[in-house]
């Protein structure tokens, strides 16, 4: 009796302990199937994620790759070189679509918007309250300064803004007093209706009282004009100014990019894309507005010489 007993104890325990082997090897095969899932959704889930955020990226890239169609432009002569610039990066992003631009001046671009005869004009300007009220929208895109520019040989490296004033007004005739030669100075500037000419005349408060000797059309007229006479003044953009010119510093500030950002260069004005509100541009034209006066533009307007107001 006494060793059936033990059997029966020695049984108990044998069953027992494989049952409790059986449930550790379940605990572990549980254990290990967790394990597999939780290393295998997390990859899965990263997977599909990126997949996701590759469709999406590649749907934005190519949401208008196919889109065709034109954008027309007119206005500054003295926004050619950026306009051309965002037109060309942009032709080269989006082949299927043509952008012309023609340079008749600020005035005459802003009439163009009016007129409904171009999508998109340039004034290198602020626009009027006329111009505003006869639906002119004013869509900033860059900073420019106005360069004064004169005859590299020219000895004068800096002007007061009132020694500029006092020139333009033609109070100050001769280049002697104001630490030139003894030579009369001829005035140079641009026509009435110019961008550039209203931004200069405004920032010096010399509006309606400017003396010039010759009123030009353009801003390459300016710079041609002024590098053949050593005794001429003039103003030009500082995106278009070229090494045939120097630029004389304004109250001890040499006009260029980073004194145009900080405002300590004080002769300086708006670039400006003026559209017509209420009128909706077509998809190819609201594309170009929107890549110009985006981030994308913004190196290509700072290498053509002017301030990004996008960054």
């Amino acid at each position: 009796m006494k060793n059936k007993l033990i059997a029966l104890l020695t049984m108990g325990a044998l069953a027992v302990g494989t049952l409790a082997g059986c449930g550790n090897t379940a605990a572990a095969d549980t254990a290990a199937s967790a394990a597999d899932t939780a290393a295998e959704t997390p990859a899965e889930a990263v997977s599909t994620a990126a997949d996701e955020v590759a469709d999406t990226n590649a749907d934005s890239a190519d949401k208008y790759a196919d889109l065709s169609g034109s954008v027309s432009m007119s206005g500054s002569t003295s926004m050619e070189k950026l306009a051309n610039a965002v037109a060309e990066s942009f032709m080269e992003k989006y082949p299927n679509v043509t952008v012309t631009a023609e340079f008749t001046g600020s005035s005459a671009g802003i009439e163009s918007v009016l007129a409904g005869s171009v999508d998109i004009g340039n004034s290198s300007r602020n626009l009027k309250d006329d111009e505003k009220s006869a639906g002119a929208a004013e869509n900033i895109v860059a900073i420019d300064g106005i360069a004064v520019v004169a005859d590299p040989a020219n000895k004068v490296e800096d002007l007061t803004k009132d020694q500029l004033v006092s020139i333009y007004t033609g109070e100050t005739k001769n280049w002697s007093e104001v630490g030139g030669d003894d030579q009369a100075i001829v005035v140079v500037g641009r026509e009435a209706g110019s961008g550039t000419r209203d931004g200069f005349e405004s920032i010096t408060g010399t509006k309606d009282s400017c003396k010039y000797r010759q009123e030009l059309t353009s801003t390459g007229d300016v710079i041609t004009t002024v590098a053949g006479n050593p005794n001429a003044i003039g103003y030009a953009s500082l995106a278009s100014i070229k090494d045939t010119v120097k630029a004389i510093s304004v109250n001890g500030v040499a006009p260029s990019e980073a004194t145009v950002s900080d405002g300590s260069y004080e002769v300086q004005r708006p670039f400006v894309l003026v559209t017509k509100e209420g009128v909706e541009l077509s998809k190819a034209a609201q594309l170009f507005f929107d890549y110009a006066t985006g981030k994308d533009a913004a190196d290509i307007i700072s290498a053509a010489g002017a301030v990004p107001v996008a960054k």
